[in-house]
């Protein structure tokens, strides 16, 4: 490409002629960056497309701006733009720097924004020489797990450092809904309200700009949308596939089974392909973070490796988008939800069998120590079900036989409680509750 149009390119997506558009603030990610930025490393926000990564990394340049950074010295390139589809290479990053300070010239250092740098090949070189060299800040996204984890963990390593971005919590969905839920009080008082947006938060999930638009069918068509781009563009176009038929039916298959678990033999035989098939177009589709596979815990690793995953959806309005089936079980949309707010806050997350095959949903370790045992049930007003799942509970934790304490709770659409059974306390937290008030009530570390 000619300087002059990678200049008019670059010109539409900075700030240099013409001020950023309004976004919402994501504060809790936004803090997060300005931590890790300060460590002066390469910065990766990463995670499924359409998450808000992109958004998150303008807002960063908002504060570097009202910091006092002059806007020259910021450089937003967005690659995915379509004029540079053609020319994706290290010699376009090259390009773009030299054109950016031929006609920009900014006097100082400056901050460096790649938009889903996944798309160059062989990306870690170039950052790798301009890390080393001190010329510019850097940050880049990224929407495929596997392929940033190999390219950067090998010729980074200790260079950098990565933010994971989901869509939208519960919490920030009633944010930019225009509510906040701080106290108990706000919260019986708007319980109502609160409902009401949990449905829709069920139906369509938590994509920034899905829960921005108004209209229920421009909703539905936007998950369309994502759940084909992610499929052609992250998973077709970058590994060549020629069984498309095959990769959507898993994809569906997958997204209908949040909850359940699911072995690479199962899939198999459901859709009539190879094994090795299955295994690769499963990983893709969790490199793409559309799904996430939940392991059993065991302190042998082998064991753990060995057994069926528990699947999770990355968003339940995509679940439902392309499954009508997923929308029939209330209780996996809810315990999906649980899922996701668990691994927005805990790294190391399980599911558990007890010798008895009581399963616990979650199992939390923290610091190489067992920290959490959850449950999760839509309601407990049945009596066997509620009797079950505090049995579950009581033999797990004897089972696992750890020296400290572990927190037991079962959440669920049900009034929160203290329940001793069998000599152990074992809270029953409305989910509201813990999912807007935990950090003041019930989040141990």
């Amino acid at each position: 490409m000619e300087r002059e149009e990678i200049l008019q390119v670059l010109d539409e997506w900075n700030c240099w002629s013409k001020p950023f558009g309004s976004s919402f603030s994501r504060k809790g990610y936004e803090d997060e960056v300005v931590h890790k930025a300060s460590a002066g490393e390469v910065l990766f926000v990463k995670g499924v497309r359409r998450s808000g990564k992109s958004t998150l990394l303008l807002n960063h340049i908002k504060t570097l701006l009202a910091n006092g950074v002059s806007k020259e010295e910021i450089l937003f390139v967005n690659l995915e733009d379509p004029r540079f589809a053609s020319n994706l290479s290290l010699g376009l990053l090259e390009d773009i720097k030299k054109t950016y300070h031929y006609y920009i010239n900014p006097d100082k250092k400056p901050y460096i924004f790649l938009d889903e740098i996944q798309n160059i090949d062989n990306f870690e070189k170039w950052l790798l020489k301009e890390y080393e060299l001190q010329t510019s800040y850097l940050f880049a996204t990224g929407s495929n797990s596997k392929l940033l984890s190999r390219e950067i963990g090998s010729a980074l390593s200790g260079r950098y450092l990565d933010i994971l971005v989901y869509p939208l919590s519960f919490k920030e969905f009633l944010a930019f809904k225009n509510l906040s839920i701080e106290t108990p009080y706000e919260l019986i008082s708007q319980y109502p309200t609160i409902e009401k947006l949990f449905e829709e938060y069920i139906e369509y999930g938590g994509f920034p700009k899905v829960v921005l638009t108004d209209d229920a069918q421009l909703k539905r068509a936007e998950l369309k949308n994502y759940f084909d781009s992610i499929l052609l563009r992250d998973i077709v176009a970058r590994y060549k596939l020629d069984n498309f038929q095959a990769l959507e039916q898993l994809a569906i298959y997958l997204l209908s089974s949040i909850s359940n678990q699911i072995s690479i033999t199962k899939i198999k035989n459901h859709l009539g392909v190879s094994f090795d098939l299955a295994s690769r177009y499963f990983e893709y589709l969790q490199n793409t973070f559309v799904i996430d596979a939940l392991p059993l815990f065991d302190w042998s690793y082998k064991k753990q490796i060995s057994n069926p995953k528990k699947i999770y959806s990355i968003d339940t309005g995509l679940s439902k988008r392309v499954s009508f089936e997923v929308g029939k079980k209330l209780g996996d949309m809810v315990e999906n939800i649980v899922f996701l707010e668990l691994k927005r806050e805990y790294g190391a997350l399980y599911y558990f069998k007890t010798a008895q095959n009581y399963e616990i949903d979650f199992l939390v370790k923290t610091r190489e120590q067992i920290t959490h045992l959850i449950q999760v049930s839509y309601t407990l007003k049945d009596e066997k079900r509620y009797t079950r799942e505090l049995r579950a509970l009581i033999k797990a934790k004897k089972e696992l036989q750890t020296t400290n304490e572990i927190s037991l709770m079962i959440i669920t659409m049900d009034k929160s409680k203290e329940v001793g059974f069998e000599d152990t306390n074992i809270k029953v937290v409305n989910i509201f509750e813990w999912l807007l008030l935990r950090n003041q009530k019930y989040k141990q570390r």
